[in-house]
């Protein structure tokens, strides 16, 4: 009968020539997964609810209003009363309508016929500041208007 030695076997190394692999793999699905924020918001806006939404799909052809109250830190510059934000800017009814030609000027000619103004105000705005905005954009000749609200649940 043979004997057997008690020999030590060593575990192999884990090769590790794939691993930059891996990590560009993961780091190119995060980058084309994850979306950033596009806006910083100045206003309060808890939208309001609705039974029937929809969702819009190109958003290359949207232009977005924000209608709300001045969040905390800019209450003492702003007061109370209720802003208007199209982008990065706090804009007055009265330069609503430049702010929106510059947002319609920096769209491809051929997507400017089909813009559509996504309004998204608070749920405690009063509807007059809603309406003036609606006559800008009628002077604009910005007709196609959606009213941002959040799924009812029930």
């Amino acid at each position: 009968m043979a004997t057997f030695k008690n020999q030590t076997r060593h575990v192999p190394a884990i090769s590790t020539a794939s691993l930059p692999d891996i990590v560009f793999m993961l780091l190119f699905f995060f980058m084309t997964v994850t979306t950033m924020k596009d806006t910083d918001l100045f206003v309060e806006n808890q939208l309001p609810s609705a039974s029937e939404v929809s969702k819009l799909d190109k958003k290359d052809r949207v232009i977005q209003i924000y209608v709300g109250k001045p969040k905390a830190e800019l209450l003492s510059r702003y007061g109370t009363e209720p802003l208007i934000q199209v982008g990065e800017k706090i804009v007055q009814m009265d330069a609503l309508r430049t702010y929106l030609l510059e947002e319609i000027s920096k769209r491809p000619e051929e997507l400017r016929n089909y813009l559509t103004v996504s309004l998204k105000a608070d749920k405690e705005v009063k509807v007059g500041i809603v309406t003036d905005i609606k006559k800008e954009l009628q002077q604009l000749n910005l007709l196609k208007i959606n009213y941002t609200s959040i799924e009812d649940p029930s």
